[in-house]
């Protein structure tokens, strides 16, 4: 606590040198203290004691040179200086803080360095409605009244952003709050206070303020949502966490302003009692309180939370509110229930994947959970599995579901005993219910069943060649409905590939139409298949099939082909020691094929004197020209009879064409001698030659003409009026137009003359301009200053009729060149123009030639703007 420093007033009899103070105990006393200055300000510390049960109030005054001043009041003269204190509290004048230190005397040199001073911090209240500015404190040097002080201040709050919170006389060392505060946003300032003299030299040291701010109660709290979502399970006992919820106060936490207690302002619904959950005023956190949760009743509890500060006084404290929402989640407490205690179905004998029964179930739990989901099992009446139970996703309900096929004559129903539980097993201390087992009776349904094949498909052998007519086997059918009136079966046949075979419409007996060949190509792997129908006479009629599988074993009846038909050797033998190697094909198998016998003929003699069969193996044989024989290049056709194994065994005469021609030193044959075996001579081959390049000829002839007409087809006139400005125009040269007797040109000035009379009375200067002359010309005329448009037209007519009469042009249409100038050129160098206009020459006519010179007359024909 800060005092301030007073005049000396004596109580009684004081001795000199004896000061005053003053503080909240109101409290006048003279004290002799064993220095005159040891004191400026003073700090004061307050301890409550008890002594002889009486409450005493000691006040210890400190000051540089140590404790000076100790004061004791009575608890009664402790009241009477309080109220005092209150009525005079708003009159006592701010606190007083000197700069403490050292400081030169100009007289007596150094003094006694005093000890720094604890300086309390200054409280103020947050929100303060002022007026503003507010003084705080006065802050003033011992010397400011032998010299002129400043003062001022640093710091953030009042030279650093937020600047100007506070300020200070600079004179009189006030200092002032300038705006309301907020604890908040800041909590304390830290400043220095500064005294110089008029030339800014420090007179005292800094000292520290400290400025903390008041907490008051302007925040309330403040929950992190607005909706909070919880969950509990159904059945929980009292005591079961639920949930938490928090909420923030930005005001001092350390204070009561900060401090925030919870309570529920509401539940709904109020079943089975208003308050079923409670919660934890300090930590938020909710809990039930009663038991008696039942999701099938309340699926769902709002819940209203209120958050209040000041500790939960309501009468001063801020409150807010949020909803908090808790789920009551399910548990399996309730078995699934069948609807009824029996359940029936009917299903056709011989059908699968049909629903023959609907078992419903009822259960309270939350739908589509596995709480809810039923699963049904058949644990009695069906040993063969014929039946199954699939659950319907949507509605729960049990479908009995045929697997395997029924029959009639064997089953006429089904009693089958049917369970039903969860997914989920039962919550702890729930029993199954009665209702959760069901009988279920199906009744089988009897049909026309189709005949049947006993033997299916059916295997017979036989070998081939058998005739028709010949009877195979019988191929009978079976009704299965014994039960039930005798029924006649009818056969037919239904697939019969090479039309062998038929069948008896009454007893199933298979006869032969035709010879069976086991090398047919309706034959696989030695087996014919054929498919027959059994329907009997019911109703509605029935039909079965049945295969037939006939093995036909092979005989000799094929004989063997010689491969290859065509080959190659060269014309003199020790030139082709291999010969060419040759062997046979044979349809049948073995032992009806190979090995093979290879012979030559004895007729025509010349086949076994010129050539030799040798054997190689069983299958294989090599033809060869005889030694020393030598035969002319050619195509010669051999003769080879062929027999197989078979007994009896069959031949067969075969031609094998070889080829006999001249050969490399390889044994390869040539190109010559392979087209002279051909048959063809050296006369022939240079005839066909000669007809190949004649041809070529001929049709490059005919590409060349063909051209020429197109490029003399696509040859247009172009013919320009020496009157017009073909610089002004856009010609278009590939419009063919209705044709040239529809244009007006004058297509004589495009045509070639018929003589060279012209030539020799050319004019002099008129030439092809597309070629560099040879010889000196005449110069050509000096033209006009200001030139015609028509000019240009003449240019070219003298250039086309130097074109056409040039007895050198070629006899092609060709592009003319006009852009050489010729030589000797009798204007002057053009280096010597400059852009000068010296008003002499008319350039208006600039205007007249379109709009390609229109720059050079707005360069040339304007005038002088400038």
């Amino acid at each position: 606590m800060l005092f301030q420093k007073q005049p000396t007033v004596t109580k009684g009899k004081t001795a000199p040198g004896c000061l005053s103070w003053w503080g909240q105990a109101a409290l006048h006393t003279s004290i002799p203290l064993p220095h005159y200055s040891c004191v400026k300000t003073h700090v004061a510390i307050f301890r409550v004691t008890i002594s002889d049960n009486k409450e005493m109030v000691t006040h210890i005054i400190k000051s540089e040179a140590g404790p000076c001043v100790v004061l004791k009041v009575t608890k009664e003269e402790g009241k009477v200086a309080e109220r005092k204190e209150r009525k005079e509290a708003f009159q006592a004048p701010p606190p007083v803080i000197m700069f403490s230190g050292s400081r030169l005397n100009s007289s007596k040199g150094l003094r006694r360095q005093k000890r720094d001073w604890v300086i309390p911090p200054i409280n103020v209240a947050e929100n303060s409605r002022g007026p503003f500015p507010q003084m705080l404190v006065s802050i003033r040097s011992d010397q400011d009244q032998d010299i002129s002080i400043r003062y001022s201040i640093t710091g953030v709050g009042a030279d650093q952003p937020p600047n100007e919170v506070f300020n200070i006389d600079p004179v009189l060392g006030k200092m002032f709050v300038t705006k309301p505060l907020d604890r908040e946003h800041r909590s304390s300032y830290h400043l220095r206070a500064h005294a110089v003299d008029m030339n800014g030299n420090q007179v005292e040291n800094p000292i520290d303020l400290y400025i903390f701010v008041i907490d008051m109660n302007d925040n309330r709290p403040e929950f992190k949502n607005q909706v909070y979502n919880g969950s509990v399970d159904e059945g929980s006992k009292p005591g079961t966490p639920v949930m938490h919820v928090s909420a923030f106060d930005a005001d001092d936490n350390t204070t009561a302003n900060g401090m925030v207690r919870y309570r529920i302002l509401s539940q709904m619904p109020h079943s089975p009692i208003p308050n079923m959950f409670t919660i934890n005023s300090e930590t938020g956190d909710i809990v039930t309180v009663a038991p008696g949760l039942d999701r099938e009743k309340v699926s769902q509890y709002t819940i209203i939370v209120q958050a209040t500060d000041m500790e939960g006084n309501l009468n001063f404290g801020l409150s807010n509110t949020a909803t908090a929402i808790i789920t009551v989640t399910d548990i399996n407490d309730n078995p699934p229930m069948l609807t009824s205690r029996t359940f029936s179905g009917e299903v056709p004998e011989n059908r699968v994947d049909v629903v023959v029964a609907n078992l419903t179930v009822i259960d309270a739990d939350q739908q589509h959970s596995p709480n809810w989901n039923a699963v049904y099992r058949i644990i009695s009446g069906d040993p063969s599995g014929h039946f199954t139970i699939r659950t319907d996703p949507v509605s729960n309900d049990g479908m009995v579901t045929v697997v395997k096929p029924v029959d009639f004559e064997m089953n006429r129903a089904f009693m089958l005993t049917v369970v039903v539980s969860n997914q989920a097993h039962l919550a702890s201390g729930i029993q199954s219910s009665l209702q959760s087992t069901a009988g279920v009776t199906i009744s089988v349904q009897d049909v026309n069943e189709p005949p049947y094949f006993p033997t299916n498909p059916k295997h017979i052998r036989f070998e081939e060649g058998v005739p028709a007519g010949t009877s195979l086997t019988t191929f009978s059918a079976s009704d299965p409905d014994r039960l039930q009136m005798q029924q006649t079966i009818r056969y037919s046949k239904l697939n019969d590939p090479a039309d062998w075979l038929s069948i008896n419409r009454t007893n199933g007996q298979i006869i032969t139409t035709a010879m069976l060949d086991r090398e047919s190509i309706y034959v696989k792997n030695n087996i014919y298949e054929a498919t027959f129908l059994a329907t009997d006479n019911g109703s509605p009629a029935a039909s079965g099939t049945g295969t037939l599988q006939i093995y036909l074993i092979d005989i000799n009846d094929n004989s063997p082909a010689l491969i290859p038909k065509e080959s190659q050797i060269c014309e003199r033998m020790n030139r082709n020691v291999n010969g060419v190697n040759i062997t046979a094909a044979d349809a049948d198998t073995d032992p009806n094929a190979g090995p093979f016998v290879f012979e030559l003929p004895n007729f025509p003699t010349s086949i076994r004197r010129n050539w030799t069969i040798s054997r190689i193996s069983g299958d294989y044989a090599r033809l060869g020209l005889r030694y020393q024989v030598y035969l002319e290049p050619g195509v010669y056709e051999v003769p080879v009879i062929v027999s197989d194994s078979g007994n009896p065994p069959l031949s067969n005469r075969s031609v094998i064409k070889v080829k006999v021609c001249p050969c490399d030193e390889n044994g390869d044959c040539t190109t010559l001698g392979a087209v002279a075996a051909a048959g063809l001579g050296t006369g022939a081959i240079i005839s066909i030659l000669i007809c190949i390049i004649i041809l070529l000829s001929m049709v490059l002839l005919f590409v060349v003409w063909i051209k020429r007409r197109e490029k003399e087809r696509q040859t247009k006139q172009l013919l320009i009026d020496p009157e017009d400005d073909v610089r002004d125009n856009i010609l278009k040269y590939d419009e063919e137009g209705g044709g040239e007797e529809d244009q007006d040109y004058d297509l004589s000035q495009l045509q070639q003359p018929d003589s060279l009379e012209h030539i020799m009375s050319k004019p002099p200067g008129v030439r092809r301009v597309d070629e560099r002359p040879i010889i000196p010309e005449s110069q050509y005329p000096i033209r006009a200053v200001v030139p015609h448009p028509g000019d240009i037209g003449d240019f070219i007519h003298e250039g086309l009729r130097a074109a056409d009469n040039d007895p050198t042009a070629p006899p092609y249409d060709s592009l003319l060149v006009f852009d050489y100038e010729g030589s000797g050129s009798t204007a002057g160098s053009v280096s010597s123009l400059n852009s000068s206009s010296t008003g002499d020459q008319d350039y208006d006519y600039l205007n007249d030639w379109g709009p390609r010179f229109k720059k050079l007359a707005d360069m040339y024909g304007g005038g002088d703007d400038d």
